[in-house]
C-alpha cells in the first residue's frame, strides 16, 4: 500500500482541472456512485465522511475531513483532511492520501471548471472574498482555464490580504475593500461566514460567481437577493440544499429549490449554459467526493509516494 504525504513536488493543476471536469461529466451523466456527506458536530467544528465510487475510472474511496475554524489559534489548518483509495475488485486499501492540501487544490478545480464554462469573458478582472488558501488555490487552478489580468482581494485581516498579494507577484494584485473586490469579472467567496457578506449592490451584470466558503448548514456568504436574480447551478442538488450558499436562504424561505438552473455536470454535459454575456452566474460549490477521488488519482499518477509496508 502507498502514502502520500502531501503536497507534491509535482502537482499539475491543468490536469486536475482535467479530471474534475471529467467527473462533474460522469456525475451529469448520472453513472457514478456518491450518497450526501455525512456531517458529525464536535464541540468546535465537525467533520464529515465522503464515500464515493466512479466505474468509468474504475476507482473508490472515502475522504474524511473535518472544518475548525478556530484552529489557527493551535497553529493547525482550518481543513484537515484524509482519503482512502480501495481496490474496486477486493475492497483492500491500495493507498492512503493526506487530502488536507488536496481539498484545497480540488474545490478550486471545480471553481475553475466553472468559471472556464459560465464566465462571460476569457480575460478576466478576478476578485476575491476571503485570502486564505483555499482563496490562494482559486488564483493558481483558475489562471489554468482563463486569463487574470488583475486580482483584488479582500479580507478581514488586511495583512492576509497582502500576503497573498505577495505570493502572486506575477498577477496586478491588490488588497481592496470587499466593495471594490466585487468590481470584477469573476469572484471568488472563500470565507467561513455565517452572515452574507457580498451585497446585491456591488454585483454588476456579467459576473460569474463561485460561491465555496458555504460548505456547511448555517454557513453563508452572499446576499440572498443575489442568488433570487442570478442562474445559480450547484455541485449536487441535495447537498446544495442542506449546506451550500443556497441552505440558509431556503431555510428563511427566501429562496426555492426549484429556482436552482442546473448542476455543473449538466454544463459540462452542454444541457445547461449561461444564455447571454449580461446574465449574473453563480456556482454554488459544497465539495464532493467524486472530487477527491479525482485528485487522489492525479497524485497516484505521479511519483510522490512513500511505500507502506506490513509483516
Amino acid at each position: 500500500m502507498k502514502y502520500y504525504p502531501g503536497p507534491g513536488r509535482r502537482t499539475d493543476l491543468k490536469r486536475l482541472n482535467s479530471l474534475i471536469e471529467d467527473v462533474f461529466l460522469e456525475h451529469g451523466k448520472d453513472v457514478v456512485s456518491m450518497p450526501p456527506k455525512v456531517y458529525i458536530n464536535l464541540p468546535k467544528g465537525d467533520f464529515r465522511t465522503m464515500p464515493a465510487y466512479i466505474p468509468s475510472m474504475d476507482i473508490a474511496g472515502v475522504k474524511i475531513v473535518n472544518v475548525h475554524p478556530e484552529n489557527h489559534k493551535f497553529k493547525l489548518p482550518t481543513v484537515m483532511a484524509l482519503t482512502v483509495i480501495l481496490d474496486t475488485d477486493t475492497g483492500a486499501p491500495l493507498a492512503i492520501l493526506n487530502a488536507t492540501y488536496l481539498t484545497d487544490l480540488r474545490t478550486a478545480a471545480a471553481g475553475a471548471v466553472a468559471a472556464k464554462h459560465l464566465s462571460a469573458k476569457k480575460n478576466i478582472r478576478l476578485g476575491l472574498i476571503g485570502a486564505g488558501n483555499q482563496a490562494k488555490a482559486a488564483v493558481m487552478a483558475i489562471s489554468k482555464e482563463l486569463v487574470i489580468e488583475e486580482i483584488s482581494v479582500w479580507s478581514r485581516n488586511e495583512r492576509h490580504a497582502e500576503i497573498l498579494c505577495s505570493n502572486y507577484s506575477d498577477f496586478d494584485c491588490r488588497s481592496v475593500s470587499a466593495q471594490k473586490a466585487c468590481d470584477c469579472d469573476v469572484l471568488v467567496t472563500a470565507t467561513p461566514s455565517r452572515t452574507p457578506i457580498v451585497k446585491r449592490e456591488w454585483i454588476h451584470e456579467g459576473t460569474h460567481i463561485n460561491a465555496i466558503g458555504a460548505d456547511a448548514p448555517g454557513k453563508e456568504e452572499l446576499d440572498p437577493d443575489i442568488l433570487k436574480i442570478s442562474r445559480v447551478f450547484v455541485d449536487d442538488i441535495t447537498q446544495a440544499v442542506h449546506s451550500g450558499e443556497i441552505n440558509v436562504p431556503i431555510s428563511k424561505g427566501l429562496y426555492d429549490a426549484d429556482m436552482i438552473s442546473g448542476t455543473l455536470g449538466e454544463v459540462v454535459l452542454g444541457k445547461k449554459k449561461r444564455n447571454d454575456a449580461d446574465e449574473i452566474t453563480v456556482f454554488d460549490s459544497t465539495g464532493l467526493a467524486i472530487q477527491d477521488l479525482a485528485a487522489a488519482k492525479a497524485v497516484m499518477e505521479s511519483d510522490d509516494y512513500i511505500e507502506l509496508k506490513f509483516p
